[in-house]
């Protein structure tokens, strides 16, 4: 069976590229598990200096897998919280990683994939890609990923797009904080090239400290996510399970109009 992440090192740099092309690199249990365990695992490599998260083919990530939410979407309370809750360690795994991060983003990310780009350190992306946090259509809230994705954007950008759902462009990602570059598709792979370069010239330790340092002036901490994390999955669990959720997932996986429209 192939894996859900392919795993690359040159001269430092880690690259951990999502491998679903066929379904757009969406979320399963099996991609959120390897890709945990991969973090972990460069996070406590020595020999890695930076982790470059990018994804396979046309997309990024396109957030949940169909198959995986006709799941969720069948299952109880408690199975999804237990779910979100493995989605959110991935997240925080990510998000406090102790070394730079970059996320190359190479096409369009939904959902849990603009997740994974807010929780980076550094962002570039392909000016043609799109992004959407498109929860509230199937009558849910990006719940789990929602400190990250405020974290990077702020709240007043947040509270636009996660009420609305709308589909928003690179240039808008740029803008509002979501990448810190759009390129060209031919020069996304010297951006980052030239981001890795920067990231080379400063020591490790304090490249280390300095990460923490952004973290604490703002009180994010480790300890006070995992929090969040908790109240976060019992949110979206109660949600799936809601006559409202269950009618968005049902209208989104049947392809039809959810009654509330």
């Amino acid at each position: 069976m192939t894996s859900s992440i392919q795993v690359a090192d040159h001269a430092g740099v880690r690259e951990l590229r999502l491998n679903r092309p066929d379904v757009h690199n969406a979320f399963d249990d099996r991609l959120i598990a390897e890709l945990t365990t991969a973090l972990h695992a460069a996070g406590s490599d020595p020999a890695v200096r930076v982790v470059v998260l990018t994804g396979e083919g046309a997309s990024f990530s396109a957030g949940a897998d169909l198959n995986w939410m006709r799941g969720m979407a069948k299952a109880g309370e408690a199975e999804n919280r237990e779910d979100s809750l493995r989605l959110a360690a991935l997240m925080r795994t990510l998000q406090f990683l102790p070394k730079p991060t970059v996320a190359r983003v190479n096409g369009a990310a939904y959902g849990g994939g603009v997740g994974l780009i807010a929780c980076c350190d550094i962002a570039i992306g392909v000016d043609s890609a799109k992004f959407g946090l498109t929860e509230v259509r199937l009558g849910l809230v990006p719940a789990v990923i929602s400190p990250y994705v405020m974290a990077a954007i702020g709240v007043r950008q947040a509270r636009r797009l996660f009420l609305t759902g709308e589909i928003f462009d690179a240039e808008t990602a740029a803008r509002i904080g979501l990448l810190h570059e759009a390129v060209a598709a031919e020069y996304l792979d010297d951006a980052v090239h030239t981001v890795l370069k920067h990231l080379a010239k400063a020591g490790p330790s304090a490249q280390r400290e300095a990460k923490q340092l952004a973290f604490n002036m703002h009180g994010l901490t480790e300890a006070a996510a995992e929090r969040l994390d908790l109240e976060n999955a019992a949110l979206i669990a109660r949600l799936r399970v809601s006559e409202e959720g269950q009618e968005g997932l049902g209208a989104f996986l049947d392809k039809r109009t959810p009654a509330w429209m």
